[in-house]
């Protein structure tokens, strides 16, 4: 089992929030926000857990280098679907119907 930083699913999948504090379903999208002490894990077992269990999106979050990677899981794989930086406007699936300025996450 593996806690993810962020976390969101469908509302198809869950209609409503679950008064426990651990979630057996797996996300539907998931975000990891790198740092020294977990950015290995994150990077290798943490991405793999994600994988086998079917999380459809994860981002990776990294807030020295200021940057965001949007992966989506294809055939057990994870594909890279765009990098941001800077503090243009962000539309990455599956938050691509609203955007945000990437700026706004660092301080």
């Amino acid at each position: 089992m593996v806690v993810p930083d962020i976390a969101g699913w469908r509302r198809e999948r869950m209609a409503s929030y679950p008064e426990t504090a651990a979630v057996s379903l797996s996300p539907d999208w998931v975000c990891e926000i790198l740092s020294p002490s977990t950015r290995r894990f994150d990077l290798t077992d943490k991405r793999a857990v994600y994988a086998v269990h079917g999380t459809c999106h994860l981002w990776l979050l990294d807030p020295v280098g200021e940057t965001l990677e949007a992966f989506a899981l294809r055939e057990g794989a994870w594909l890279l679907l765009g990098t941001a930086a800077g503090d243009g406007e962000v539309r990455l699936p599956p938050f691509e119907a609203v955007g945000f300025s990437l700026s706004t996450l660092w301080s």
